[in-house]
């Protein structure tokens, strides 16, 4: 990795607690994020000096993200987009460091005034972040202040997965989804939480049912956008289908060759991959980009129609200054391995968001999960926590409030 984490964070030594106590330190850290301006100013003189591939005329996204576009994108993360204006959103949020199972892991924990709030850890994917969720900490937290009601309210913890942002790179190998899950439930149990509901998109899908299967006597209940299980082969699970259900299974059993490229390369050559996005700007701008073109809204024509501009550059620029494209694709190369095996099913209560590109099928999904609530969505898409946080954080408020 080229930058320390270090020097991205001032910490406070009267604040630091110490909880519990093992052979491997518990103690929660605050972190504040102060990225060195030389940093940015490298960043800058990178992008000015790209050097830019040749490109056919005529052929739109289909040979991958247009030069065109990318120019103009790129212009404006160097001369306009403005890091320092965003790591101050981003600081307005409590955020620490602990390491658990040999891996620092970094997160926000916001508390809301409410004293019944449920404690809730909320899961990111691949190619998010925290980033993803700064819309939704307010309403979920103080719900008061945002014209809800006080009885839905939460205290929201948002790790960053292992080898993503400023947990920093991971050090050794095995940091699947059952690892990260048995990591959750070890960051819950030090900030003191017995009982709690999970939330997760895209690999969060993943590690917050796992956590459930894991914990279950912590996990209240789970809920999850982006939630896939993939068929069984047997034929049965084909019959009786919607027309949309039918499109989806035939997006499950087909599988693109086209849709299916960046998750092969991940979950193979990671560290091949990550020679270039963590030498270029402009590579790690592309790679990240073409998928929230592919994964919004349908509707949305580029991706900036259906997520803030800014946002999106927020969450490139935190996987450049932290060097973690591909410690952040390692996570594939983990759990390749267990792709298509059937999970053993889960008790714990499991709410599940669709939302349009979204390919959960209920009668699939129910093989393995105990689903008590189903939500279908005609806008949003992939990253539903920046497309349409109103209708995400009212179903996660509906979900769990038949469970508090």
């Amino acid at each position: 990795m080229r930058r320390n984490l270090r020097r991205f964070s001032k910490m406070n030594h009267l604040e630091k607690q110490s909880v519990g106590s093992s052979h491997q330190s518990t103690e929660i850290k605050p972190f504040h994020i102060d990225v060195p301006q030389a940093d940015l100013d490298e960043l800058r003189d990178r992008l000015t000096r790209t050097r830019w591939p040749d490109a056919l005329a005529g052929v739109g996204w289909d040979y991958g993200i247009p030069v065109e576009y990318l120019k103009e994108l790129a212009e404006y993360w160097r001369s306009e987009y403005d890091w320092r204006k965003h790591e101050s959103l981003l600081n307005q949020f409590p955020q620490f460091t602990t390491n658990i199972d040999g891996q620092n892991i970094h997160f926000l924990h916001v508390r809301s005034p409410e004293p019944s709030a449920m404690p809730l850890i909320i899961t990111h994917g691949w190619p998010g972040s925290i980033v993803e969720f700064m819309d939704i900490i307010g309403p979920l937290t103080d719900p008061r202040a945002h014209g809800g009601n006080p009885e839905d309210a939460f205290h929201v913890v948002i790790p960053s997965l292992p080898g993503f942002g400023f947990s920093g790179p991971t050090t050794e190998v095995g940091w699947n989804i059952g690892r990260v899950a048995r990591a959750w439930a070890e960051l819950m149990r030090r900030l003191g939480y017995e009982r709690y509901g999970a939330q997760g998109g895209d690999t969060g899908a993943l590690v917050s049912p796992m956590l459930g299967r894991f914990a279950p006597d912590c996990v209240i209940g789970v809920h999850a956008n982006g939630l896939t299980t993939f068929p069984s082969g047997d034929p049965a699970e084909s019959i009786n289908l919607t027309e949309i259900e039918r499109e989806r299974y035939d997006k499950l059993t087909g599988q693109s060759f086209e849709s299916s490229g960046y998750a092969i390369i991940q979950s193979t050559r990671p560290q091949t991959l990550a020679y270039g996005l963590t030498d270029s700007p402009v590579g790690q701008l592309a790679w990240i980009v073409e998928k929230f073109k592919e994964w919004t809204d349908p509707i949305a024509n580029l991706p900036e129609d259906a997520v803030d501009l800014d946002h999106l550059l927020t969450n490139v620029t935190l996987y450049w200054l932290t060097g973690t494209a591909g410690s952040s694709a390692r996570i594939y190369k983990e759990e390749a391995k267990s792709w298509g095996m059937p999970a053993q099913r889960s008790t714990v209560p499991t709410g599940v968001a669709v939302f349009p590109n979204d390919i959960s099928i209920r009668g699939i999904v129910e093989r393995e999960h105990n689903v008590v609530h189903w939500s279908e969505f005609n806008s949003g898409g992939h990253f539903a926590a920046m497309e349409v946080p109103d209708l995400f954080i009212k179903d996660i408020r509906k979900f769990f409030g038949q469970l508090r």
